[in-house]
């Protein structure tokens, strides 16, 4: 059931009414809140719990609200959860409690073993607050439509471990909805969301995200293990910009200049220059470009690998190729729970995924046979690549494809030329649903190759001249990419922006929390 809050405590918490006028309010709301109950008939089974600092220890077991099963049918379960809502009815009280992405409906009746107090005590109770209960397990006969578990509780035991605030800055269900539902609803903005994300990673659909999220870094971590790659964590503080540029973040590092790596780009090569052979990293990447997209982060995670190959770039494109399948076959198929309950709130057409390979001269064709004008020497803007990604999927069927030999003029310094073209490289981007979620390339692996191509693309060679050196004892051919995380989730699920994809986004208007 749907709780409505007055319109004035809507307003002070939505950005409307001065929120001093409303403070006596809040204080008798805070005031009529009880305190621990006591000293009336059957008080042992419910209260407020004394703070919990590792007294004790009871040995209880606990049951997971999303294991409450049919399976458990008139089995006594203890469960903590937080209250999402209660409404009393005459000598009962209904309190639906969720944790993580799964609800379940409890009941309470008035009876020899269950006081008024007790009812009274639970309908007190602000929502949000974290609570312990002893219940039975039922099947209704009926499908419950309010919560994600189709069985009841029948409560015997209802304790708070801790009380939420009474006034929430929002609330779930707000936060919880479509937003292309219709209706006078409240509608929860995304700067009041990531002011208070503590409270909207609570909805279902931001704990699913962030649970896929956590998928997708252990599917890669996985993949990766089982082609014989070894885990690696390289500096993020560093003397110069690991990619050219000027988009980085500066900082004094005691009375010399740093800053913050775009990439663990050199010092992946240098692993692979120290006959590590394969090797991959999961860490921050930090970009200082002014970018207020949908897709842009100034801090994202990257999944970035790098491996040694033997004759041709086709052996890492194989390995990306096939570790991208890995990755979308296990979201499919072991979390397709997850997926569904982000679909409920954020409907999207499901991700179609095939392995397909096109030069960049070809995706360039395609575009001029869509009136696109473009040369083949240009990059691709953030719109042909939609309206390429597009053509893929209308001919090819895949929201997913590689595009590979790009212009050596759009790409690093340390991408190796074509042998055939030499205004042609062995690099490759990689797209989803038309947007590019992966950069990578055959590297230089000449130490006098690569300090000319440094020159030309305008680095300090004082700057790499450690990066330069690694080279110079004998290096072998290699390649890798890297991969962003949060925007693999943003487009696997179909989200419209970056930043529910991350648990706590940074971009340029951003720093907190």
């Amino acid at each position: 059931m749907e709780f409505q809050i007055p319109t004035a405590i809507r307003y002070r918490y939505y950005g409307g009414l001065n929120s001093a006028s409303n403070a006596p309010a809040a204080k008798a709301a805070t005031s009529a809140a009880p305190a621990s109950v006591s000293s009336t008939p059957l008080q042992e089974n419910f209260g407020d719990l004394p703070l919990v600092q590792s007294a004790t220890q009871s040995g209880r077991k606990w049951t997971r609200v999303g294991d409450l099963t049919s399976s458990l049918e008139n089995q006594d379960v203890w469960v903590r959860g937080r209250v999402h809502t209660t409404r009393g009815k005459g000598k009962c009280v209904f309190a639906i409690l969720r944790q993580a992405c799964y609800t379940v409906q409890g009941v309470l009746f008035a009876s020899e073993s269950i006081s008024k107090d007790m009812i009274k005590y639970v309908q007190s109770l602000p929502k949000e607050s974290v609570v312990d209960i002893l219940a039975t397990v039922t099947v209704p006969k009926q499908k419950i439509e309010s919560t994600s578990q189709q069985v009841e509780l029948q409560i015997k035991k209802f304790f708070c471990v801790n009380k939420s605030e009474p006034v929430l800055p929002f609330q779930i269900d707000d936060a919880a909805r479509r937003e292309d539902e219709e209706g006078t609803w409240v509608r929860v903005h995304q700067d009041t969301r990531l002011n208070n994300r503590c409270i909207d990673l609570r909805t279902p659909a931001n704990h699913a995200i962030m649970r896929i999220q956590s998928a997708v870094a252990q599917l890669f971590r996985e993949y990766m293990y089982s082609q014989g790659f070894t885990e690696i964590h390289t500096p993020k503080l560093i003397s110069g910009a690991s990619e050219g540029g000027a988009s980085v973040f500066k900082l004094k590092y005691f009375e010399r200049d740093a800053c913050l790596a775009q990439s663990p780009q050199l010092y992946k090569q240098m692993a692979i220059c120290s006959d590590f052979e394969r090797v991959f990293e999961i860490g921050p990447v930090f970009r200082a470009e002014d970018s207020n997209t949908h897709r842009h982060l100034c801090e994202f995670t990257g999944l970035d690998m790098e491996m040694a190959i033997k004759e041709h770039y086709f052996e890492v494109l194989d390995v990306i190729e096939n570790m991208f399948m890995h990755i979308f076959e296990g979201l499919t198929q072991r979390f397709a729970s997850e997926i569904g309950v982000v679909n409920q709130q954020y409907p999207a057409e499901p991700f179609q995924f095939k392995r397909l390979r096109l030069t960049y001269e070809e995706g360039v064709k395609m575009l001029h046979e869509l009136g696109v004008e473009m040369g083949f020497d240009e990059d691709l803007s953030t719109e042909k690549e939609r309206i390429l990604g597009a053509e893929v999927k209308k001919r090819y069927g895949t929201d997913f494809y590689i595009l590979h030999r790009y212009p050596l003029n759009v790409r690093p310094f340390y991408t190796m030329p074509c042998a055939d073209n030499p205004n042609a490289t062995n690099s490759y981007d990689i797209f989803m649903r038309g947007e590019e979620i992966v950069s990578g390339a055959q590297r230089v692996h000449d130490p006098a190759f690569l300090e000319k191509r440094a020159k030309e693309c305008g680095i300090p060679i004082a700057s790499i001249q450690a990066y330069i050196d690694s080279f110079k004892y004998g290096a072998p051919p290699h390649g890798g990419c890297g991969v962003g995380l949060e925007r693999v989730v943003m487009l696997f699920l179909g989200l419209n922006d970056i930043r529910k994809a991350s648990m706590f986004p940074r971009d340029p208007k951003r720093l907190t929390p």
